[in-house]
């Protein structure tokens, strides 16, 4: 891989910015996220941070989403229709044998100027996700303009050399706006432990809000309190 020069890094995250929010303006690189295999909350976090990134640049992307072979047999392939409506027509999916295939297909993904982003997925902590390979992946990321998603399930926060890292579980809906029985717009809880210039902190996260279908929106919404009960609507006696 060529080497990257410092000065083609960049100075810090945010433009001086101390606190992250879904608006906030970052350089193209990679992210952890960390989730469990109980549940996919950090694969909707990472599809929602990548249709927010690439709304700005119109429709019709092309994308790519790697899984390794423990991966794919824990969670399963990702499922077409499942996937919101703008990313269907131009997604690639690649199943790799183990994590050190994984690891380049998604190098080589980001080197692609014709993907708007990466979606890598590892099960675990295999011995060549070290920091030296997820510095090639952010250099690779950084120097290509590619930002790549990388899902660690049940892995351990090791050093990295990730711009952002995040811990992410999934949390209650929203209520729904015309049914108080039914859920509502999707929402998780993300704590960002590590970032660049950018402060630690945890956030509720709602994405598409206000639509039957997720759309481009990421917002931030206050700490969830306890519902009120709800009454039980089923017959008695």
């Amino acid at each position: 891989m060529d080497a990257l020069r410092a000065s083609e890094l960049p100075v810090a995250l945010g433009n001086g910015a101390d606190e992250w929010s879904p608006d906030l303006q970052l350089p193209h690189s990679m992210w952890e996220i960390f989730g469990s295999m109980d549940d996919v909350a950090g694969d909707a976090l990472a599809l929602a941070f990548a249709q927010k990134h690439c709304a700005a640049g119109g429709e019709g992307w092309r994308w790519l989403w790697v899984q390794d072979a423990r991966s794919t047999r824990s969670s399963g392939r990702p499922f077409l229709h499942g996937l919101p409506p703008p990313l269907r027509s131009g997604f690639i999916h690649v199943e790799a044998g183990g994590a050190a295939d994984a690891l380049w297909a998604m190098e080589e993904g980001v080197r692609c100027g014709e993907l708007s982003f990466v979606i890598g997925e590892i099960v675990g902590d295999p011995k060549v996700l070290d920091f030296t390979a997820i510095r090639r992946l952010v250099l690779a990321a950084e120097r290509n303009g590619v930002m790549l998603y990388l899902l660690r399930r049940e892995g351990f926060a090791n050093l990295s050399a990730a711009r952002l890292r995040w811990r992410v579980t999934a949390a209650p809906s929203a209520l729904h706006r015309w049914n108080s029985m039914a859920p509502g717009v999707p929402r998780v809880r993300a704590e960002l432990f590590r970032g660049r210039g950018l402060r630690p902190g945890q956030f509720w996260l709602e994405h598409g809000v206000g639509s039957h279908e997720p759309d481009h929106s990421l917002l931030v919404v206050p700490d969830l309190r306890d519902r009120p009960v709800e009454p039980d609507y089923r017959a008695t006696g």
